[in-house]
């Protein structure tokens, strides 16, 4: 039987040891000198990036089709928000400009409320113009309840419209200047000129001129363009000194034997949303 000798195995595995450590050192130096991997390390390395290319391929596929559908419905949802502010804008612009003109109207209401503080004022809505009787009556929202009578002059914005004719608890109708009625209760007026006031009736509306006419002129005062016409408050209906408008200009009548003063007025007499009905004070001397 041989004996063991342990000599010969420690030689053997600092032989295999040796190997080891020169053939990684070479491996080592050659990649480092050549700046790339051996032939089977390439090969192997080469092997794994191809099948991951292959098994990624249908994944990477699947991310770009669903990133793709995700834009575009949000693309879509993006134009359809877009379309319905497109959409709306008209109908924005209109409110707008409704509530603008509502606005304006409500503070020229203020504005000529402030110029009447000697006169009791109850501010009225329009609620009912009809077509048919557009330049003769409109209906406000304001009656008896209200302490509105027959014969109360109405303003708008800045000047005279008309005249309250019939009242009922909450609504009273009211005759405008424009009205071509010929027997209506014609409103007294005043014309301030530099030689002095001259008196007459507001008699009628050209259409033609967007005009008043003051016919019946007391005295013989010189009346020139631009001169102040206010109501002279001598009919006993309605106060003295409330704005009518200036003079357009000045002709005879058809006989030749009266002048006629065409008066611009002050109110907007077609676009009325809003007036003020006066309230003559008692014991008012004019």
């Amino acid at each position: 039987m041989k004996k063991f000798n342990p000599n010969k195995n420690i030689i053997i595995t600092l032989i295999m040891v040796i190997i080891v450590v020169t053939v990684i050192s070479y491996t080592a130096a050659q990649r480092t000198n050549r700046g790339k991997t051996t032939l089977p390390q390439s090969a192997v390395n080469d092997s794994v990036g191809f099948v991951d290319k292959v098994l990624s391929f249908p994944a990477r596929t699947i991310e770009g089709g669903v990133s793709s559908m995700s834009n575009l419905f949000n693309t879509y949802k993006e134009n359809e928000n877009l379309k319905e502010k497109i959409d709306s804008y008209g109908e924005l612009a209109i409110q707008n400009e409704n509530q603008k003109k509502e606005i304006d109207s409500l503070k020229a209401e203020l504005g000529l409320n402030e110029t009447l503080a000697s006169y009791e004022k109850v501010p009225a809505t329009v609620i009912t113009r009809s077509p048919d009787t557009w330049q003769d009556l409109l209906i406000v929202d304001k009656g008896s309840n209200d302490g509105i009578e027959p014969n109360m002059a109405v303003l708008s914005k800045k000047g005279l419209v008309g005249r309250v004719i019939e009242v009922n608890a909450t609504s009273s109708k009211v005759e405008l200047l424009t009205s071509k009625n010929q027997n209506t209760n014609h409103f007294p007026a005043r014309i301030s000129s530099a030689t002095g006031d001259a008196y007459g009736l507001i008699k009628l509306y050209d259409e033609k001129e967007k005009s008043l006419i003051v016919t019946q002129l007391t005295g013989d005062m010189e009346i020139k363009e631009g001169d102040i016409v206010q109501t002279s408050g001598l009919g006993g209906n309605s106060p003295a000194n409330l704005p009518i408008g200036v003079v357009q200009k000045i002709k005879p009548d058809s006989y030749g034997l009266d002048r006629e003063v065409f008066v611009k007025p002050y109110a907007e007499m077609y676009g009325i949303s809003y007036v003020t009905i006066v309230k003559r004070l008692a014991g008012d001397g004019q």
